[in-house]
């Protein structure tokens, strides 16, 4: 038998994680536009100093965490999923028909296969790629005295553009993922408070009220 309960799934330092990364991901984008010249509400030096120093804390956070995930075992809600297929299905087609939401969330599986592939993406191949050719980039007076350091910083400077646009992407999808829950706002109240609604067995129901291994309701 099963209860449903009110459960604190995302920590403190999880939520800390999400929501600076947030601030700090639309703060490069607002400085990026605008070293683009997308928009002039800010001076350029100013826009550059901003987006420099934001990069440097979103590099440091990411560092910390990723060290984190690993110490406190966090890291295999990231592998990968059985059922991503069912996923993108109910995302595409059931949902618009009412559909139950085939992925149940759990304390050992806070995230579906999708979200997984999605968060593994972004933490292997779309971060990396922005921070490894901001740091090239900002470093250019370090290689400009070689031969083709002009063209170079062009190619840079493009990868980095587009591995923004790609972050972009992604933010705007999550976005819209958060919207899909119970209420349009269920996502982000779970992100904030860090209680959801999932159903434990007996057993696990009495682990975490004789361990407190994470707070219920």
């Amino acid at each position: 038998m099963t209860h449903k309960r009110d459960v604190m799934i995302y920590t403190r330092y999880e939520r800390f994680w999400h929501w600076s990364q947030a601030v700090l991901i639309f703060t490069l984008f607002f400085t990026g536009f605008g070293i683009h010249g997308t928009h002039d509400l800010l001076p350029f030096g100013l826009a550059v100093m901003i987006h420099q120093t934001a990069a440097i804390v979103l590099i440091g956070l990411w560092i910390f965490t990723t060290f984190w995930n690993f110490t406190t075992g966090q890291w295999r809600q990231y592998l990968f999923k059985k059922g991503i297929l069912k996923i993108i299905r109910f995302y595409a087609y059931g949902i618009l028909k009412g559909e139950p939401h085939p992925y149940k969330k759990s304390l050992q599986r806070k995230q579906n296969a999708l979200q997984s592939l999605a968060y593994m993406t972004f933490m292997t191949v779309i971060g990396p790629a922005l921070w490894a050719t901001g740091i090239v980039y900002l470093l250019y007076n370090e290689w400009s005295h070689f031969d083709g350091a002009g063209e170079a910083l062009g190619i840079v400077a493009l990868l980095h553009t587009a591995a923004a646009f790609a972050m972009g992407t992604f933010v705007i999808i999550h976005i819209y993922m958060t919207t899909t829950g119970k209420t349009p706002l269920h996502y982000v109240k779970t992100m904030i408070t860090g209680y959801d609604r999932i159903e434990l067995s007996e057993v696990e129901e009495a682990y975490l009220a004789e361990t407190k291994a994470a707070e219920m309701k």
